[in-house]
């Protein structure tokens, strides 16, 4: 096998840390009541999770922060949460507690996480929420190329270039001069256990489970 293909397979590899594709629909209570709304200027931040020993790109997730709310497009991830509906690999409540879980969810001993965001207009951002409201389930290995889709259909980001490669996306944020931050930990490599989960409901929700 050449080295170009060795190449080729060993970033496939690596790609897979993204899950199959799961289709799941939360209810329409449940989404309404995770709503977050953040205090913060519009944005889009790119998560890309980086494998500590090869240096090669694992995974790629969008946080929307529009004025309507802040949800989070993590295409075929593994990220769950009992507290945090999801539709479809959008993730509702993203709370800064729970975009605080997401970020440790993925750093640990084996991987690395970078975390860029990008200031921009209300309406673009509330167009970014949309479009991944309405993309839908994402197929296994597909991360980084569905966020560059729906990156390319936003106003001033139609230069994204569609790419499978979550580290493609990193360089283009970068050369968009984005905020840009590294994310490390030694935390073991095994966090399925949702048991250890912090609470993340929002202070409706908590009101509500209390007077029940």
């Amino acid at each position: 096998m050449t080295l170009s293909r060795l190449l080729v397979v060993f970033a496939l590899l690596a790609l897979s840390a993204c899950g199959a594709a799961e289709p799941r629909w939360a209810g329409e209570a449940e989404v309404t009541r995770a709503r977050y709304v953040s205090d913060g200027s519009a944005s889009l931040t790119l998560f890309t999770v980086i494998g500590k020993r090869s240096g090669a790109g694992a995974h790629s997730g969008l946080l929307v922060n529009a004025p309507s709310q802040r949800a989070i497009f993590d295409p075929a991830g593994t990220f769950k949460h009992p507290h945090l509906p999801e539709r479809n690999d959008v993730v509702y409540g993203m709370s800064d507690a729970a975009v605080a879980f997401y970020i440790d969810y993925h750093a640990r001993e084996t991987f690395d996480v970078i975390e860029q965001t990008i200031f921009v207009s209300p309406q673009v951002a509330e167009f970014a929420l949309a479009r991944i409201q309405s993309y839908g389930a994402v197929p296994k290995a597909q991360c980084a190329r569905s966020i560059s889709s729906i990156l390319a259909s936003l106003p001033g980001f139609e230069d994204v270039k569609s790419t499978m490669f979550p580290k493609k996306l990193t360089a283009y944020f970068a050369s968009r001069g984005a905020v840009e931050q590294m994310h490390r930990d030694d935390s073991p490599d095994d966090n399925t256990g949702l048991i250890q989960a912090p609470d993340l409901r929002l202070r409706g929700d908590l009101i509500a489970t209390l007077t029940q």
